[in-house]
């Protein structure tokens, strides 16, 4: 397979075009300091991440900010520390303020030059606007938690993803899955048959913040550390 041959990328944008670590991170550390929370960023991102997975498994239908609000509950319940309704509701509302990868918004324009882009994230989509302003393309589709009434990685949320590349007219085997995240994203999306882009945003820090770890083996077909090398390499082969 070489990069050039696809027609379309489907993205997750939390964790491969928001720095979502970054953005949880900024809504949990006043928090923490208030409450006297001795935990690094890296060691908060670590414990919430088990909490947001389980409440979009346990609870398929909420939107993504009532998922971060009774993620930051149940978090702060595991550390016996409070969380007021103004904690939970301020975090639950905080998306739009997630700061894009400084690299996201250049790449994904020059990606547009030659392929269809297609969001596929574990969002709702009032807080995706506010991201999708800082990325600065429009993208020919996008699929949210909402629109699906699960969350990735449900391999319902894959089914949605081919059931619009289907409706888009894209052939067969021509769509190519970009994410950071291997739990949401490269297994299920392997399972689904989808070659993939590992854009792996965390390679100089072990562990895996705020993404559990993945429950089964998986190798993506490409892997990048940044956008910018993905977009780089798309644009080495087209020459």
């Amino acid at each position: 397979m070489k990069l050039t041959d696809f027609e379309a990328l489907s993205f997750d944008c939390y964790g491969t075009l928001i720095d979502w670590e970054a953005g949880i991170s900024a809504g949990l550390r006043p928090w923490a300091d208030t409450n006297g929370v001795t935990l690094t960023d890296e060691e908060l991102l670590t414990a919430y991440s088990m909490h947001e997975a389980r409440a979009e498994e346990e609870h398929p239908a909420d939107v993504y900010p009532l998922i971060l609000a009774r993620s930051m509950r149940d978090l702060g319940a595991e550390l016996a520390v409070p969380v007021t309704d103004a904690d939970a509701e301020r975090f639950g509302a905080s998306v739009p303020d997630w700061p894009a990868f400084p690299d996201s918004a250049e790449a994904l324009a020059r990606l547009a030059e030659r392929y269809q882009l297609i969001i596929l994230s574990n969002v709702d989509r009032e807080s995706f606007a506010g991201s999708n302003a800082r990325l600065g393309v429009t993208f020919t589709s996008i699929i949210t938690a909402q629109d699906v009434g699960s969350y990735k990685p449900s391999p319902r949320n894959f089914d949605a993803l081919a059931a619009e590349v289907d409706r888009l007219g894209i052939g067969e085997g021509r769509l190519l899955h970009v994410a950071q995240s291997l739990f949401h994203d490269h297994v299920p999306a392997k399972s689904a048959g989808l070659p993939t882009v590992w854009i792996n945003r965390r390679h100089d820090n072990p562990g895996w913040g705020a993404t559990p770890e993945p429950p089964a083996s998986v190798t993506p077909d490409w892997t990048f550390s940044s956008m910018a090398a993905f977009a780089d390499a798309v644009d080495a082969e087209g020459v």
